[in-house]
């Protein structure tokens, strides 16, 4: 009997401790559905939320925030947060190390949970500025001195200046900065920008100078853009510019002038008013290409990766000149006599003769 009553005992108390065990259960998931529900329901941004796509609170959170210093900053900006509650909100929904700064905006009426999945996932707004191709350093410059969204940290600086902030020593900051679009955040500084496109720049010089072919009268990288720079501007047409760079090798090759007009035009300067003339041609810089050979001492704008590899990959011709066909295209020549009438036929609308040497 005794061993009856002892294992009855043991049952009761087994069960007595299976009771407990379900009552903290339940209590747990009851205190985790109010907390749940407290961070996803209670909505923390000013107004309500109309489904409307415009209906957003704009806030911002400063780089290198603690959860505190987060909290804070969003309740100065007008949401209703307690620092203690997004907190716990952060810690449970294991969001605390993954919480993202920049400016975002926010639906009305969201709650601490949506803003905080907001935030952990970086769906703040962005900004861009896109380098193009071709485009020279002043108007890269006056582009990034206009851009709105940036921080203005180099408008007052120099050229010389500029290359000094980024540690790198060019001759010049023309033709260095990598055509491409820069995304960045709001109220990034413009020295930022600068730093990346430069880097781009570095990145796509080294690869394709790496691989570059044998015997070109190029000796450094730096000569590589600078060449680049000019057939750049040479040609919009991509299927031209392994033949405009075998035209300038070629050249380069003999010790001829390069006599390209865009470098003259760089010369000029800013004040090219899109006419240029015979005295242009005469006036001595050091870019004016017709009276100085080889390569001008920096590049004359952003050259793009296909310029590069071209620059770096010229095509086999012996041709030694080339004139615009007035359709993008160009026309190459070996000879002068050959350039001559392809001028008369493209540029000076003369019909050639029967035999004359065009095509």
């Amino acid at each position: 009997m005794r061993r009856k009553i002892q294992n009855r005992s043991l049952f009761a108390k087994k069960r007595s401790s299976n009771g407990g065990f379900k009552y903290w259960l339940i209590l747990l998931g009851t205190l985790l559905c109010f907390l749940y529900g407290g961070i996803f329901l209670i909505p923390v941004v000013p107004g309500k939320s109309t489904g409307e796509e415009a209906a957003v609170y704009r806030a911002k959170i400063s780089p290198h925030s603690s959860l505190a210093g987060i909290a804070g900053q969003l309740k100065e900006q007008g949401l209703s947060i307690n620092p203690f509650v997004l907190h716990v909100a952060a810690r449970s929904l294991l969001l605390s190390s993954k919480l993202k700064p920049g400016t975002y905006l926010f639906p009305m009426g969201a709650s601490l949970g949506q803003i905080l999945l907001q935030i952990a996932k970086g769906d703040r707004v962005r900004e861009s500025v896109a380098i193009i191709p071709g485009m020279t350093i002043w108007q890269l410059r006056n582009l990034i001195n206009s851009h709105p969204a940036i921080t203005h940290q180099t408008t007052k600086m120099s050229n010389k200046e500029l290359l000094q902030n980024l540690n790198l020593s060019y001759p010049s900051d023309e033709g260095i900065f990598f055509p491409d679009t820069y995304i960045f955040d709001t109220e990034e500084s413009d020295l930022n920008v600068y730093r990346r496109a430069a880097q781009a720049m570095h990145k796509q010089l080294t690869q394709i100078w790496d691989q570059r072919e044998a015997n070109l009268p190029l000796k450094t990288p730096y000569e590589l853009i600078i060449l680049a720079s000019i057939i750049e501007k040479e040609t919009g047409r991509l299927s031209d510019r392994e033949m405009i760079s075998a035209v300038f090798m070629n050249r380069l090759n003999k010790g001829m002038p390069l006599q390209t007009d865009p470098t003259v035009i760089y010369g000029i300067g800013p004040k090219f008013d899109g006419n240029l003339r015979k005295t242009d041609l005469r006036k001595d810089t050091a870019y004016n290409t017709y009276m100085h050979k080889g390569l001008p001492p920096t590049p004359i704008a952003m050259p793009s990766k296909e310029s590069i590899f071209a620059g770096a990959h010229p095509a086999k011709s012996n041709a030694l000149f080339f004139v615009a066909k007035g359709d993008g295209s160009s026309h190459f020549s070996e000879s002068l006599k050959e350039h001559e009438s392809a001028v008369d036929q493209y540029q000076r609308k003369i019909t050639p003769k029967s035999g004359a040497n065009s095509r």
